[in-house]
Formats: C-alpha cells, sequence, structure tokens
C-alpha cells in the first residue's frame, strides 16, 4: 500500500479502512509489540487500543500531533515511541500509562511537559531532544527512576538545581544548547557516568575530577579556554583531550565506546528496557 493512500485512509474512522491500514491486523502480535512508524498517520487507528497486553508501541515518523483517550487501556505499556511527528503539547493521556519504561519524544514541537508526567514512576528513559524547550521541566526532575536522558537540539540555558535528585541518573545528553556555562548541578551528581554537552558555547569547564562515577565526558564544539580535569581512567572527547592533544577542529566521527550501562552514545535503533 503506497504511503499517500495510507495518509488518506488515517482520516477514515470506519473499521474497514482502519484495518486495512494495520494490514490485516487483527489481533494482538504474540511478541506484544506494534510498529506503526513511518505511515505518514494524522491519527491512531482505535483497534490498536483493543490490543489490552500491547507492551511496545512505536508510532515515529508519522504526522500524529494527538492521541485518543482509549490510550489509556494499554496499562501493561513499556515503550512508547512518539517521535518525529507533530506534537506541540505532551497528550495527558500518555502519563496514565503507569508502566512505562522508556519515552520516545524527540522531534516534536514540545515547549514544555505536563505536571502530570511525574506519575510516571517507573519511567527509566526519558528522550526529549530536538523539540522547542528553552528550560528543563522541573517535573523532570521528579522521574525517581530515570536513568537516561537525552535533551539535546534544544534551547536550554541552564538546568534546575533539581536534578540533583535524580539518584538513578547515570547518563545526560545535553548537545546542541545554548549552555554558556557547564551546569553547576553537574557537579552535585557524583553518579552520573556520561555526561555530553557538545555543540554549546562553554568557555570554561570547572574540574570534573570529583565524580566517581564518570566514564565519559563530551565537551566537544564549545568555545572553551580549557579541558575540563578528569579523574584517571575517564575518556574525554574534545579539544585538548586524549584523542586531541593539539587543538583543531574535530570531523565529529561518531565514536564507538561500550560500557556496563547502555545505550552509551545514542543509539540509531530503539532500546529495550534493563
Amino acid at each position: 500500500m503506497g504511503n499517500s493512500l495510507k495518509a488518506i485512509l488515517a482520516f477514515v474512522p470506519s473499521n474497514k479502512c482502519q484495518k486495512y491500514l494495520l494490514e490485516d491486523l487483527e489481533e494482538m502480535p504474540v511478541d506484544k509489540m506494534v510498529d506503526l512508524s513511518g505511515r505518514q498517520m494524522r491519527r491512531l487507528p482505535l483497534h490498536i487500543c483493543s490490543f489490552r497486553g500491547l507492551v511496545k508501541l512505536y508510532l515515529s515518523d508519522n504526522n500524529l500531533n494527538h492521541l485518543p483517550p482509549e490510550l489509556e487501556q494499554l496499562q501493561n505499556l513499556q515503550i512508547l515511541a512518539l517521535d518525529f511527528n507533530n506534537f506541540k503539547a505532551l497528550p495527558l493521556v500518555v502519563c496514565t500509562l503507569r508502566q512505562l519504561c522508556i519515552l520516545y519524544l524527540g522531534n516534536n514541537k514540545l515547549c514544555s511537559l505536563p505536571l502530570e508526567l511525574r506519575l510516571l514512576q517507573n519511567l527509566k528513559t526519558l528522550w526529549i531532544e530536538s523539540n522547542c524547550l528553552q528550560y528543563l521541566p522541573e517535573v523532570v526532575c521528579e522521574l525517581s527512576l530515570l536513568k537516561t536522558l537525552h535533551a539535546g537540539s534544544n534551547a536550554l540555558r541552564t538546568l534546575p538545581a533539581q536534578l540533583q535528585c535524580l539518584q538513578e541518573l547515570r547518563t545526560i545528553w545535553l548537545s546542541g544548547n545554548l549552555l554558556s556555562e557547564f551546569p553547576p548541578v553537574l557537579l552535585d551528581m557524583p553518579f552520573l557516568e556520561v555526561i555530553d554537552v557538545d555543540r554549546n558555547s562553554i568557555q570554561f569547564f570547572p574540574s570534573l575530577a570529583h565524580l566517581p562515577g564518570l566514564k565519559l565526558v563530551i565537551y566537544d564544539h564549545n568555545p572553551c579556554r580549557n579541558a575540563p580535569k578528569v579523574a584517571k581512567g575517564v575518556r574525554r572527547v574534545g579539544r585538548w583531550s586524549e584523542e586531541t592533544p593539539e587543538p583543531r577542529k574535530r570531523s565529529g566521527a561518531v565514536i564507538d565506546i561500550t560500557l556496563d550501562e547502555k545505550p552509551l552514545l545514542p543509539p540509531a535503533a530503539k532500546t529495550e528496557p534493563e
């Protein structure tokens, strides 16, 4: 079926058209996963909401800007991918899915996140990159089990002090923002393993040698006058680091590193809950 025809049928509410859009997906798949990515959908087929045992739902790369209230029926959902859509606000029905572990919201038009997000207390991975966030919503600091936060390519200028409450946080990606100084709150988070502040406007880096959990810091493409000091064994990526002993412009090549916790670098594919 061509993508243009799928896009047209997505507007037609009849059961016949909806089932055609789902390509005869009559029952919940054995693997409890539905992937409707890249189908130019403007509305979610309601038939999906009848799969109450569904664990993974991928709706990436569509034209969605809202979700039906019936989505609340998917109380077993652990992974929800809404990236590369047209959401200007996170639908509140998402916040009713209490078992969510991984939520992908990147590449939308979000300027904020609702306070109801705090209800997702099982959330371990949150991707909110490439949105319109001028500040990191403080509600993120209430997600006590959060381990990975990807907030790159927004317009962040600072981070809230409450972020240090996230004692399970191990990886934070902040590349491509408007940080003019290294976020002070990160200096009080000794449990962090990966810090990425690539492509910001940071001119000076404080010492990070006191962070015992740190394994990798990426600080390239900043107008910095110094490299951050780190403890022995910590890998640095940026000017004057081990990889570039003399100041020069880096190529921006992808770095292949393996740590105990995953993902280390933002992966191309979606990850599974641990």
